[in-house]
């Protein structure tokens, strides 16, 4: 590791007041929910007799359960801010990509327990039982379409087959869940035997749905109409920053209303040929201005090695912002920012901004690798802060971080909040070495749009 700058200029105290994350409310709130679905069943279960009745109550209890799931699946894609500024996008992205593993596994056990189960009470072929239910049973068309629909998605979201197709591909099918949740809904009233003649029980049902259909409805429609109606973004210039890398700038009316801050992200849209059918994640790369924002994308793909061919005048579509490593998470006055590739660009925008003692750790290839490096120093001699590069040898060796060379390269490492990103793998690593060296778990923050 090599250093840009070492002066340092006498700072003031930072008063530090980081906002606590509502995360283990949340959870504590869906647990409970499944808690309620389950006290609901056993209310409505005094015996169970038989093998028969064993499966058909286990079908019930997996169909309950599987219902509620589905709600908070479709709940967790709504974008709903307190989630996404205040929990974390990446976070919320994880309980999404759990609560699907759930749904799926409840779905199938809930399809074959019922099946088995009716099949035991009627004395008929599994076959035979399976097609009676689906033909002969009301609403059982639509939920078998429903069923289809979302286990497409669960395999379209398995990590082996994302890594096969493109980003279109899985975001379009991902859309089949809505369908897959509206399908499957008269199912659950007309053969739930737990909710059917409950009065109670349907009215919370009812609610549960219709909340969460009204909260995908305002935050992932009328919300982004709202904000591109009344921005009316453009593509203002395109600049190249490194092989491969380049930044859009992008402006608009009175965006300082947004209430973007250094560290977040949106999800843009460029309504061109090629890219307005794909709403693609990108983080500021510079603080965000009264008419202009910034983003810094690498060409990974066919979507993001386009942007560099954006026209100035294309207008933007954006959703946000979003993204919880902000100043808001920190706990001390000092700070290390790390970030690798094309990870720098939410940490430019931190490094330019956050208050007290702040030290930048920049990974990369080689100098050429560097994007936004003359930005970082100038910052960095404005601030007199440091920054540090971690490039390859002159074999092509790359650089190994421990917690020694972290320690003895930041001094004081454990009483710094450190804000990491970067490729997933590298990120994993540094997360490790970090406690290695002593950081506490709170005083690391990271966000990935990986699920």
């Amino acid at each position: 590791m090599t250093t840009v700058d070492e002066r340092r200029s006498a700072a003031p105290p930072v008063p530090v007041a980081a906002r606590r994350s509502p995360a283990g409310a949340v959870l504590a709130l869906l647990w409970a929910g499944a808690a309620a679905v389950i006290g609901l069943w056993w209310y409505d279960t005094p015996s169970v007799v038989g093998a028969a009745g064993r499966l058909t109550g286990a079908g019930r209890i997996t169909g309950l359960l599987c219902g509620y799931a589905c709600a908070v699946l479709v709940g967790l894609m709504a974008r709903v801010p307190v989630l996404e500024r205040r929990v974390g996008s990446d976070r919320v992205a994880r309980w999404h990509g759990a609560a699907g593993r759930y749904t799926v596994f409840l779905l199938l056990a809930h399809v074959v327990l019922i099946v088995a189960g009716y099949a035991a009470q009627d004395g008929a072929p599994l076959v035979h039982e399976a097609v009676t239910v689906v033909v002969d049973f009301p609403e059982m068309l639509k939920a078998t379409a429903g069923t289809v629909s979302l286990l497409a998605v669960g395999v379209t979201s398995a990590r082996a087959v994302r890594r096969r197709t493109s980003h279109e591909f899985w975001y379009y099918a991902h859309l089949l869940t809505y369908a897959a949740v509206f399908l499957a809904f008269g199912h659950q009233l007309a053969l739930g035997g737990d909710l059917h003649g409950h009065p109670v029980a349907t009215a919370a049902w009812y609610a549960l749905y219709l909340g969460v259909a009204a909260l995908v409805l305002w935050f992932r429609v009328l919300t982004p109409v709202r904000l591109n109606l009344r921005h009316r973004m453009r593509v203002e210039a395109v600049h190249h920053e490194a092989p491969g890398v380049c930044s859009v700038v992008v402006r608009g009316h009175r965006l300082d209303e947004l209430g973007a801050r250094p560290g977040q992200f949106f999800r843009w849209r460029f309504l061109c040929s090629g890219l307005g059918l794909t709403s693609t994640p990108y983080s500021l790369s510079a603080p965000p201005r009264p008419d202009l924002l910034r983003i810094t994308v690498k060409a990974l793909g066919d979507h993001s090695a386009r942007l560099r061919g954006l026209r100035p005048g294309t207008r933007v579509w954006a959703e946000g912002p979003y993204g919880a490593m902000t100043a808001e998470r920190r706990t001390s006055s000092k700070a290390l920012l790390i970030g690798a590739g094309v990870g720098i660009t939410p940490l430019r925008a931190l490094f330019e901004t956050l208050p007290g003692r702040v030290t930048l750790l920049y990974r990369a290839r080689t100098a050429r690798d560097l994007a936004l490096g003359g930005e970082l120093e100038a910052i960095a001699r404005r601030r007199g802060e440091r920054v540090l590069y971690a490039l390859d040898g002159p074999r092509g060796e790359r650089p190994r971080f421990t917690a020694e060379s972290l320690r003895a390269a930041v001094p004081d490492l454990a009483g710094h909040d450190v804000y990491l990103c970067g490729p997933h793998s590298f990120a994993q690593d540094l997360y490790e070495v970090l406690r290695a060296a002593g950081v506490p778990d709170r005083r690391i923050h990271h966000e990935s749009f990986e699920l």
